[in-house]
């Protein structure tokens, strides 16, 4: 068994959640609306409240997971924030982990924000991964169909815990 961190729980996050969990693995989840977090908890998924763009609001959320999802390539907001969210956050993100227990990054890299966007911080997880030597996967199944989504997400975690 393995703790995963789901950052961006949302509707994606909690079906992935649901496959993590009937594996046995403990799952920890990210939102940032405290609305959010009794639903997180009802589902067996450890809530914490933290904003990406905040990334110090995550970052105690690191301690004591093996991989970590990063699922905001449907994230909403100004195209700035979106575009600041997968560059300058990620990289802090990504930097953050790296002196981590952390052993595997999964990234979103499909969904509705632009995809030049997207393909941006695909490189910047592929650039920190491979310079820290640290597992990574890129998620580039169709959002739009669910049950292949959480099929392909759900293998990425698992081939990053060696058990796919």
């Amino acid at each position: 068994m393995a703790r995963c961190l789901i950052i961006g729980c949302g509707c994606r996050g909690l079906a992935l959640a649901g496959e993590l969990r009937a594996r046995g693995h403990a799952v920890r989840g990210t939102t940032r609306r405290p609305e959010r977090l009794a639903v997180l908890e009802a589902v067996g998924v450890e809530p914490v409240l933290g904003d990406p763009d905040r990334v110090a609001t995550i970052a105690p959320s690191f301690e004591h997971v093996a991989v970590a999802c990063v699922l905001l390539g449907s994230a909403v907001g100004a195209a700035e924030d979106l575009r600041a969210l997968h560059e300058t956050r990620l990289e802090m993100l990504l930097l953050r982990m790296l002196d981590t227990t952390i052993r595997g990054v999964v990234y979103e890299a499909a969904g509705s924000i632009d995809g030049d966007v997207l393909a941006a911080g695909a490189a910047r997880v592929r650039d920190a991964c491979t310079g820290s030597r640290i597992p990574y996967a890129l998620l580039a199944a169709d959002p739009a169909d669910l049950d292949a989504w959480r099929r392909a997400a759900r293998d990425a975690v698992e081939d990053m815990l060696g058990g796919g």
